[in-house]
């Protein structure tokens, strides 16, 4: 409060200023203040005579008595409690309310018996009956903080008006300093903050910390808020706002309702602020109607209508303007007066009508939408429309204003988005006048201002490229002396010299066998061209790269077949049973470097081994090559499989172009029918014994060519009659869905199961394979047949 408003302060400046009225001054002052003093006790009186007739209706039905008795039992209740009439009242109608501070009224006789001190929530209920007696939004503030909040732990409270444009005005305050106050007297629309929140969300928001939420708001920075929406009659007037300096615990819901309470006779307040600056004429509708007539487009003026309990339920259509048509054909005067859902309950569902306008009336937000579809009953079928629409909140009524979309309006629009969407341009000449017509894209086509004259059709072959104007000057022939409709494609060169690929498309317009008029469209398909152009030249790169890989694969694979064929003799030495069964890959360009031998070497011990070249094509088939005659001409030296691999490795690593490979490598003894075996970094082989398959050992061998030295660990194996050794290529089992140990236990399980000849197994092997890796295959099996003597070495 300023100076200018303490009746005190007034009368000392006014008799610092005239001394000699001093008297008479003091004495105007003494009594405007006890007139106000008057007038705030009679507010106060009526105010708690009203909550004194509620209390005294509970105890007539509780006690079943009469009027008059219930008043003696109250003033005897409140003698004997030591408090006011009023402060009992407020207690009997929390009992009859149920919330949490009507709890404490169970406990009122005993805690006067005792004479403690009134709890929180009586204070808080005190608060609520000396609202009634505040006398502006200010003191409601202190009155809240004090009675209300401050035994709820809270510091601060703030009271916002919410404007007509969505701003928030401080229209009171506690606990907040006035420098702070005035920083924040005024929040533009817009601005995020707790208030604005609760008002546009319009529910009860509840913040633990304001510090983490990042939201800015009046008062400390952090601690607990929480900001209610303080509404009347369905319009939301304001938000009331509490500050805690700590963060906020959840509350129960019996404070929730508490302060929402509060809130509401906060409501009260600042709709008393704001009526008493209108005036009872109401020139705000007034002047809002002379508005709506003066628009041309159909607008409506509504006003809340409220139920008996002040909520909001429907609008009145208070006024229509000239322009308005109702879409079912009503006369105005039908329309005037009528609640808005009565004579167009479509809004209450279809659209979203009715909420938006709700919504508009409580927060004061503008609502605009371009475009919107209008559902209306016309003789109970639906009539759907679409409209531009316009919502405002001008004090306490509404305004609705559309525009129906019109269909001519709407389709001259949708041809435009296309004609700039295909970069398409119309024109049209007159063939008497010469006037020619032209669309805006015609003009941005041709690189012209959108004020420069168009170009005739006679003089389109000026402004072509000199190869094109061949096929233009056909075009011109066909449509202007033979008069058909035609078409041709050119480069249209513009005035700043880029050239763009155009098709044009024209026909005559006949009147009576004369020419009367061409009309057509440009369209700019510079793009296309191009794109046809880069796709053309693709095409001719594709082609010749599967040329070249077909080559490649081709030579790939008679190579391949060369060294390896498909089929291949079965092999028999000294007691020993070799057969072979290779599966190229279904696809060319997926020839691998899969590879096998089986040779009876100088020493007359056996050579196997299987191998595996990574990748495919070329590289790889000329790679198996190079390792498969390298392991031949090792194997002449007499050495172990272990120190082949070795020397085999550094074949790899040091003489070939980056190739890496796996291998299994053996040597088979018919004196002793002893193999002796490694491997590099390939699957072991599988044993085939008295009907059960096993997995020989994974010995210690790395892939050939990663690493230039390095050793593999040999190992030996004792066969004995009708043992079957199978070594094969990763193709036979690797499938993309499966783990490489469950696919080696399916080939062991369908190893174990298969009869008949060596080669009649291999067949029903490669039959059983469910592998899905396009690669190739190859299985080489071994059979030991009954002791036999071999010949002496060489």
């Amino acid at each position: 409060m300023t100076e200018l408003d303490s009746p005190d302060a007034e009368t000392d400046t006014t008799a610092n200023a005239h001394p000699a009225t001093g008297p008479a001054v003091h004495r105007l002052a003494a009594t405007v203040e006890r007139l106000r003093a008057q007038i705030q006790q009679a507010q106060a009186t009526a105010d708690g005579r009203a909550l004194i007739e509620m209390a005294k209706g509970v105890l007539v039905e509780r006690l079943h008595c009469g009027p008059a008795q219930a008043a003696r039992q109250l003033d005897a209740l409140a003698e004997q409690a030591g408090i006011t009439p009023l402060e009992l009242a407020a207690e009997l109608v929390d009992q009859a309310a149920q919330d949490e501070v009507s709890a404490v009224v169970g406990e009122f006789l005993l805690r006067t018996a005792t004479r403690e001190e009134p709890s929180a929530a009586v204070r808080l209920r005190t608060a609520e009956s000396g609202l009634l007696a505040a006398g502006d939004t200010h003191r409601v503030a202190e009155s809240v903080l004090e009675h209300a909040v401050t035994p709820l732990g809270a510091t601060a409270v703030a009271i916002w008006a919410a404007g007509a444009d969505a701003s928030l005005t401080l229209a009171g305050f506690a606990g907040i300093s006035p420098q702070e106050a005035e920083r924040w007297r005024y929040v533009p629309p817009g601005v995020a903050t707790p208030a604005r929140q609760a008002l546009v969300e319009r529910n009860a928001v509840w913040i633990r910390d304001l510090g983490r939420s990042g939201l800015p708001s009046i008062g400390a920075r952090d601690g607990g808020r929480a900001a209610i929406p303080a509404g009347a009659g369905g319009k939301l007037l304001g938000v009331l706002e509490v500050c805690w300096p700590q963060p906020l615990a959840p509350q129960p819901p019996p404070v929730h309702r508490q302060l929402e309470a509060l809130a509401e006779l906060c409501a009260h307040t600042l709709e008393s602020d704001s009526a008493a600056v209108r005036t009872p004429d109401r020139p705000d509708v007034a002047l809002l109607v002379r508005l709506a007539d003066g628009l041309f487009d159909p607008a409506l003026v509504l006003l809340p209508h409220l139920d008996d309990s002040g909520a909001l339920v429907d609008f009145c259509i208070h006024y229509v303007n000239s322009c308005f048509v109702d879409p079912a054909g009503r006369p105005r005067g039908l329309v005037n007066g009528a609640l808005l859902l009565e004579a167009y309950p479509m809004a209450a569902s279809d659209g979203r009508l009715f909420e938006r306008i709700e919504h508009v009336f409580a927060t004061g937000e503008t609502y605009r939408a371009d475009r919107v579809l209008l559902t209306e009953l016309v003789d109970q079928v639906p009539l759907t429309v679409s409209a531009a629409l316009s919502i405002s909140r001008h004090g306490d009524t509404v305004l609705v204003v559309w525009r129906v979309e019109d269909e001519t309006a709407r389709l001259a629009a949708l041809l435009q988005h296309a004609q700039r969407l295909g970069r398409v341009g119309g024109f049209e000449e007159n063939a008497a006048t010469g006037e020619i017509t032209w669309s805006n894209q015609l003009f941005d086509l041709y690189g012209l201002a959108p004020t420069a004259d168009p170009i005739p059709l006679s003089q389109l072959p000026a402004h072509v490229h000199d190869d094109d104007a061949n096929a233009v000057g056909r075009f011109l022939r066909t449509l202007l002396r033979y008069r058909r409709s035609a078409s041709t494609a050119f480069r249209l060169i513009r005035p700043d010299g880029v050239a763009r690929h155009i098709r044009i498309v024209a026909e005559p317009v006949l009147e009576a066998g004369h020419l009367a008029a061409v009309r057509g469209a440009y369209q700019d398909i510079s793009a296309q061209h191009w794109t046809e152009v880069a796709l053309s030249a693709t095409r001719d790169r594709l082609a010749h790269t599967e040329q070249h890989a077909a080559e490649q694969s081709q030579l790939a694979r008679q190579l391949q077949q060369a060294i390896m064929p498909d089929a291949q003799p079965s092999i028999e030495a000294f007691g020993l049973r070799i057969a072979v069964r290779y599966r190229p890959a279904e696809q060319d360009y997926t020839v691998g470097g899969d590879w096998y031998d089986a040779i009876v070497l100088p020493t007359k011990q056996i050579l196997v081994s299987v191998g595996d070249i990574t990748g495919h094509g070329i590289k790889a088939a000329t790679g198996m090559v190079v390792l498969r005659n390298a392991l031949r001409g090792l194997a002449a030296t007499g050495a172990g499989p272990g120190q082949m691999l070795t020397w085999l490795n550094q074949v790899a690593h040091h003489l070939t172009d980056n190739i890496f490979a796996t291998a299994i490598c053996g040597l088979y003894d018919p004196h002793t029918r002893v193999l002796r075996w490694a491997r590099a970094g390939h699957l072991p082989p599988v044993l085939v014994r008295a009907g059960r398959a096993s997995s020989l050992p994974m010995l210690k061998g790395m892939l050939l060519g990663a690493v230039a030295e390095t050793t593999f660990e040999e190992a030996e194996l004792q066969l004995e009659t009708d043992d079957t050794l199978l070594l094969y290529t990763d193709g036979l089992i690797e499938r993309r869905d499966r783990l490489l140990d469950e696919c080696v236990d399916r080939l062991l399980t369908t190893s174990a199961q298969l009869t008949g000849s060596l080669e009649d197994r291999l067949d029903d092997l490669l039959d059983a394979s469910d592998a899905d890796t396009d690669d190739d295959t190859c299985v080489v099996g071994i059979q030991v047949g009954p002791s036999q003597d071999a010949p002496g070495g060489g």
